[in-house]
């Protein structure tokens, strides 16, 4: 019965990922808070479950338009350039100061998330809705 929590959270943050919401980020609270995970662990974890969750959910996305295949290429590369910058620093870090800034980085985003103004939705450009 101990692989019924794990799964759950696994499952519940793999949905949350396929939507692109970051359901990685709530794997690493839960790997962290909730399996008491060292977060240098959690992170090799969240690493390791994004590749399959990502490459499920790829097929809607190209399916549905939402790949911009100018975008995707530099994006890419930039993110690999940075995954290993921030892979080979993070080694570097205390797991304390890298769970306080993992933690500062999360307050970032939710408050970005709660005060983000929205465009109207008849300001928004018809590539941001490809059924358009």
């Amino acid at each position: 019965m101990s692989w019924l929590i794990p799964l759950a959270a696994g499952t519940v943050t793999g949905i949350l990922s396929a939507f692109g919401i970051g359901g990685g980020s709530l794997l690493l609270i839960y790997l962290t808070t909730f399996a008491a995970l060292d977060q240098h662990q959690a992170q090799g974890i969240n690493l390791l479950y994004f590749l399959p969750a990502a490459a499920a959910a790829l097929p809607a996305h190209h399916k549905n338009g939402l790949l911009d295949g100018k975008t995707i290429l530099p994006a890419i590369l930039a993110g690999l350039a940075g995954a290993g910058l921030a892979a080979w620093i993070s080694n570097n870090l205390d797991t304390g100061l890298l769970r306080k800034l993992f933690g500062l980085f999360l307050l970032y985003i939710g408050l970005s998330e709660l005060f983000r103004r929205d465009k109207a939705p008849g300001k928004r450009a018809k590539k941001d809705h490809p059924s358009k």
